[in-house]
């Protein structure tokens, strides 16, 4: 009976940790944020489902769309790609606007850090 009960308590201890490692650094929601882009602010929305990443949106900018549209179809899905802002290199000829996504978008993930 020892045996089973000590079992048991192991099979749990490990569910939990599965649980809880499984699920994600981010609370589930929608967060919104801002950064400093070469024109403007740039203001983007990071939703979270299920602890990862799942869409990052730009909200309002007043960045020159062709360069805007670079850092959306390059620098988020790396972003999402990766679960995190580290390491990932700004879009070339959008450095600034780059970093203003970046920056928007770990403003936005402190709102959801667990």
């Amino acid at each position: 009976m020892k045996k089973l009960m000590r079992l048991m308590s192991i099979l749990m201890v490990l569910s939990v940790l599965f649980v809880a490692c499984s699920s994600g650094k981010y609370k589930d929601g929608t967060y919104t944020g801002e950064g400093k882009g070469a024109s403007s602010n740039i203001k983007v929305e990071v939703t979270v489902k299920s602890g990862k990443i799942d869409n990052i949106e730009v909200l309002e900018h007043k960045e020159t769309e062709t360069i805007i549209d670079g850092v959306k179809n390059e620098l988020i899905p790396n972003i999402i790609k990766k679960q995190s802002t580290e390491d990932v290199e700004a879009v070339s000829g959008a450095s600034s606007s780059s970093h203003g996504v970046l920056e928007a978008v770990n403003q936005a993930l402190e709102g959801a850090k667990k």
